[in-house]
């Protein structure tokens, strides 16, 4: 009996050692899940911000130009370069999310553009019963688009009005001799250009 006794208490030993340690890296694969899903969080946010930027800027120079009759539609379209300005943009997300951009660019795409962030996270995985996690960081990178919402209609009854058809907002009257801050029914820049993270 107590020979038997003496053989169960180091299986049990080793029973619960085994299950201490399984509950140990199960806590070691949700921080580091938890590590992925903040990184993710900011690479999202900082590239939605970047493609914000664009799209004010984009906005700016379409309300700037229409007293161009050959420059507006360009920008109208998404077919201006909205600036180096998203740099700065993505950082302060990517920063205001506990993470640093790694890298970050701009391409040109249908009726507009992609912005693509990579970021790191400022703290690591932590302390776990797997090696190096305590100095492991989360990496994620997200692309956020800007895509022209908007079409010039044919010209009405009104000539001397800029048409324009928006999906989503109708259509918008523009007096192009008459300022901008003087203007009451303007569209904002979410009429003009959607923002979106791309799948």
């Amino acid at each position: 009996m107590r020979q038997d006794r003496g053989q169960t208490l180091p299986m049990y030993v080793v029973v619960v050692a085994g299950l201490l340690f399984l509950a140990f890296a199960y806590f070691a694969f949700a921080q580091a899940a938890a590590a992925r899903n903040s990184g993710q969080s900011a690479a999202d946010a900082a590239a939605l911000a970047a493609a914000q930027d664009g799209r004010e800027v984009l906005t700016e120079g379409f309300f700037e130009s229409l007293e161009v009759p050959e420059e507006w539609p360009a920008w109208l379209a998404g077919e201006r370069d909205p600036g180096a300005g998203y740099g700065a943009a993505a950082s302060q997300l990517a920063g205001a999310n506990d993470a640093d951009v790694a890298s970050q660019g701009m391409t040109p795409s249908d009726g507009g553009y992609e912005f693509s962030v990579a970021v790191v996270t400022r703290g690591t995985v932590g302390d776990s019963v797997i090696p190096g996690t305590e100095s492991t960081h989360a990496k994620a990178d997200a692309t956020a688009a800007i895509e022209s919402l908007c079409v010039v209609a044919p010209e009405g009854e009104e000539a001397d009005l800029i048409e324009i058809d928006c999906r989503g907002s109708g259509r918008w009257q523009i007096d192009p001799d008459t300022p901008v801050d003087e203007q009451d029914d303007l569209p904002e820049p979410k009429d003009l250009f959607s923002v979106h993270l791309v799948e």
